[in-house]
């Protein structure tokens, strides 16, 4: 429990009304009850979170109230998402190794690190400070994990994969497997080896289920702050900048680069060998051919220019008149030609 002044503090806001006010609880306005804090973005907002049981209210700027607490913040959002581990706060886990675990003499295990039950950790395996291995975790040999890492349940790490500090991993989650490489020789697909690796940076967060190959010689790159949701696939060699967005169910080709600041919408397809500017979207479905330029928005299948793609659908929307349109047309002509016979 805490006052609505203590969470100002923390959250570096300003308290409006009784900042001795106790919070218990976070929840969205609809279903906030006293004692619970909840927030509005906009003005629209505060008018269902003002009527609400909510004992206070995470506002921006200027907002005044005649019957709630405010804490005014910068960012609403962004003060939610760091109030939100005051009151559930992250699962902890002991240091310490499960006696199922298999772990090679080799590898360099920290003292602080937890690893769980039916773990397999291969030889020369590097595993920093108070990392986390919550159990079915195979890490193949030669592997780097760095500081508060954290594998959830059956996260495969295959050998020579490099991740950083503060990386999240959830489960089912395949990371260096191989890269989908053949070349057509006598009549049957030959295997080409895979001999490269994935590299992670600092504070990413990778969803269940995704898979991301290793390189065919170098390395797959995911860049330090970006977010990859659930089943998503990554290709050999795809190179992803810092802080980018890919949400479910995406997929790219080897050897794409993305820059910094990217967002790829759900159920995207990114093709091989291409360049996706810093800053650039690629909005949901879209089938990506060719570059993109830095701060573009493509959409649709082929993907194409935000604007151009819009005036697309609005043609193809019209297509159904126009046709009726022709035809009746072409009835007309016919009647013409039929009267001057």
């Amino acid at each position: 429990m805490f006052t609505a002044s203590q969470i100002a503090e923390q959250l570096g806001g300003e308290i409006v009304g009784d900042g001795s006010v106790k919070i218990t609880g976070i929840a969205p306005a609809d279903s906030a009850r006293a004692g619970d804090l909840t927030f509005a973005e906009k003005e629209s907002f505060f008018s269902a979170a003002e009527q609400s049981a909510a004992s206070a209210i995470l506002v921006p700027a200027g907002f005044q109230s005649a019957t709630k607490v405010l804490i005014r913040v910068k960012n609403p959002r962004a003060a939610i998402a760091k109030a939100l581990p005051l009151f559930f706060p992250p699962e902890s886990h002991q240091p310490g190794v499960d006696e199922s675990a298999a772990i090679h003499p080799t590898a360099q295990i920290d003292a602080g690190a937890h690893i769980g039950p039916h773990c397999v950790i291969g030889a020369g395996v590097q595993l920093g400070p108070r990392s986390v291995l919550m159990g079915g975790n195979h890490i193949g040999h030669d592997t780097k994990i760095g500081e508060d890492v954290c594998l959830h349940p059956n996260v495969v790490i295959y050998a020579k994969t490099q991740i950083g500090n503060r990386v999240i991993i959830h489960a089912g989650t395949v990371i260096g497997s191989d890269g989908y490489g053949y070349v057509f020789d006598d009549g049957h697909h030959r295997k080409i080896l895979q001999v490269g690796h994935v590299v992670i940076g600092d504070d990413v967060e990778i969803g269940a289920n995704t898979a991301i190959d290793r390189g065919a010689l170098g390395p797959t790159v995911i860049g330090a702050g970006t977010k990859i949701d659930n089943l998503v696939h990554v290709a050999h060699n795809v190179v992803m900048g810092k802080h980018c967005l890919v949400l479910g169910q995406a997929g790219f080709a080897g050897s794409t680069h993305l820059g910094d600041y990217v967002v790829i919408a759900s159920q995207s397809g990114i093709a091989g060998h291409l360049k996706i500017g810093n800053q650039s979207i690629v909005g949901a479905k879209s089938g990506v051919m060719r570059d993109v330029p830095d701060g573009a928005m493509v959409l649709g299948y082929p993907a194409a220019p935000g604007k151009q793609a819009k005036r697309q659908w609005v043609a193809m929307a019209q297509l159904p008149d126009l046709i009726r349109r022709l035809r009746e047309l072409e009835k007309q002509v016919e009647d013409l030609k039929q009267r001057s016979i």
